[in-house]
């Protein structure tokens, strides 16, 4: 059985890796404090220890706002390790696979971003993602990088969780109504990676992995509280607020629509629509 290392397994996907990667191979699974990211020499003493065939990196520094501030972790994290890891496995023959995101590019327009169009991040986590995608198909390494948006689950800190909890806290939810994307339960990105990964010869190169359907954050959210209704004695009055009425240390991206035709025509991988997938989360 191949060598499997997923890093950030108390991640969203991570956690959803453990399950959908273990018939697959023989899995071994680290995060924080076992292995830091942010230290090549802790880095590369796990890659020399462990040899895998595979390397599963759904590791990242995720904390947007935090990181305008933080840019020296955020890019030893999302770029430095990247590319550490994808210069490991140019010289043993290993495939890396990487989850990439929306914010690499500019958000702007209305249409759905496809893989070869131009980038152009926002903010220094766009910058530090763009960075680490870079250096993987630089790199010259067996490579499969998956772009996403709006990533949630039942574990961790996400929208879903913040939602459902706010819901019983107030009694009123103002959500922005101007950032379009597709929201993507993170099982579905673990399960379209096994699906890549599991065939004679493993999808390679760089493709975008997202529900289908696009959304607002106050529609999620609509959607959310329709889904739940049941779990509250009652419901908070939901308004719908532009992103200027919401100030961030990092600006978002007005427009995270990402099109998956790629991921489907080439690997016959197509996720199901974003309302669909967030029914099925919430029935868990």
């Amino acid at each position: 059985m191949k060598k499997i290392l997923i890093l950030g397994k108390n991640g969203q996907v991570g956690w959803e890796l453990q399950r959908t990667l273990a018939t697959l191979g023989q899995i071994q699974a680290l995060a924080y404090p076992e292995i830091d990211l942010a230290s090549q020499t802790s880095l590369k003493n796990a890659l020399l220890a462990l040899q895998p065939e595979i390397i599963v990196n759904a590791a990242a520094y995720t904390a947007v706002d935090q990181a305008e501030h933080d840019k020296e972790r955020a890019q030893a994290i999302n770029a430095t390790a990247p590319g550490l890891m994808a210069e490991f496995a140019r010289r043993t023959g290993a495939l890396l696979v990487h989850y990439s995101t929306d914010y690499v590019f500019n958000g702007q327009g209305n249409s759905a971003f496809a893989e070869d169009m131009a980038t152009g991040p926002l903010n220094v986590y766009g910058h530090s993602k763009l960075l680490g995608d870079q250096l993987i198909l630089e790199s010259g390494c067996r490579h499969l990088i998956l772009r996403t948006s709006w990533v949630y689950g039942l574990r961790g800190r996400n929208f879903l969780l913040t939602m459902l909890r706010l819901a019983k806290e107030r009694e009123e939810l103002k959500v922005v109504d101007d950032q379009i994307g597709a929201p993507t339960w993170s099982r579905l990105i673990a399960e379209a990676t096994a699906q890549a990964i599991a065939r004679p010869h493993p999808l390679e190169g760089l493709y975008h992995c997202t529900s289908s359907g696009e959304t607002s954050w106050h529609g999620f959210t609509a959607a959310i509280l329709e889904l739940t209704h049941q779990q509250r004695t009652r419901e908070p009055r939901l308004t719908g607020i532009p992103s200027s009425a919401y100030p961030t240390p990092a600006q978002r991206p007005g427009n995270s629509r990402l099109s998956c035709t790629k991921l489907a025509v080439e690997g016959g991988i197509a996720l199901p629509h974003w309302r669909e997938a967030l029914a099925l989360c919430i029935a868990q």
